[in-house]
């Protein structure tokens, strides 16, 4: 049975620059990291690995040099790196990502049995959370969302139990398999690479399907396969900050004088 983690590279977001025409990021000079929420599902399918045999697959979209993430992948012990990249798959939102993903993971179903699907919470750079659901969605797969441990896992029955960090509270939710898993932080501590794995890495053979192999119809994939856009982004405007009195010389006149701020802009409830 596969176990399957969707992985993304993602442009360090504190480097990030817009393109002012297209309202898209400029990947181009802009150092890429894994996204963070993906290191967290990557982690729990080489868990499962670990602890029942799966067979563990890591994918991505997008551009070629995604290599040398899935190449990260594999220093960690996934046993197969899949990268699609396809101009035709560039400038996806998340109902086309969704689709080019679900399409490569219908295409491992049809060689081995897909068990578990896991994908981020959010990534960084959109941060909408929906590509796992939609990829659920389309697969027909049981959708557990915001997981943050997976109490029992049964093959034989093909049913899961996880938990869920809903706010202020948990759910516990039983499902049978195949399941698409969000990842929240709190799910597990990601390992890191030993040495000899990393070496080993730099040899292993990353697989590349573009849409010679997965055959998709190019209106439903990439910008033309969007159904959403950006019409404007830009940097919130923050207002000038105020000092108040001087709280090294007189810190309860400086208090006084802040309470009497606050209430002067309603901010305190009396």
């Amino acid at each position: 049975m596969l176990v399957i983690s969707c992985i993304k590279q993602v442009p360090d977001t504190t480097q990030v620059k817009i393109d002012p025409v297209t309202n898209t990021l400029v990947r181009e000079g802009i150092p890429f990291i894994v996204n963070p929420y993906d290191t967290h599902a990557l982690e729990e399918g080489l868990a499962l690995k670990d602890r029942y045999g799966l067979r563990s697959v890591a994918i991505s979209m997008g551009p070629p040099n995604t290599v040398a993430t899935l190449k990260k992948a594999c220093a960690l012990g996934v046993d197969e790196a899949i990268l699609l990249s396809d101009r035709a798959f560039g400038g996806a939102d998340t109902l086309a990502t969704s689709q080019v993903l679900a399409s490569a993971i219908e295409r491992l179903a049809q060689q081995e049995e897909v068990g578990i699907v896991f994908c981020g919470k959010q990534t960084i750079d959109g941060d909408t959370a929906q590509v796992g659901p939609g990829i659920a969605t389309r697969l027909g797969f049981t959708q557990l969302t915001l997981v943050d441990r997976i109490e029992w896992l049964d093959l034989d029955k093909k049913r899961i139990r996880v938990r869920r960090k809903l706010e202020g509270r948990h759910e516990i939710v039983e499902a049978p398999l195949p399941v698409v898993i969000t990842a929240v932080r709190e799910l597990n501590r990601p390992r890191y690479p030993t040495v000899p794995m990393r070496l080993t890495a730099e040899l292993t053979e990353v697989t590349v399907w573009d849409n010679q192999v997965l055959n998709l119809d190019v209106e439903t994939v990439g910008l033309k396969g969007s159904a959403t856009w950006v019409s404007k982004i830009f940097s919130p405007e923050r207002d000038q900050g105020e000092i108040i009195g001087d709280g090294i010389k007189d810190p309860v006149g400086t208090a006084h004088l802040l309470l009497d701020k606050m209430l002067s802009k309603d901010l305190l409830a009396i």
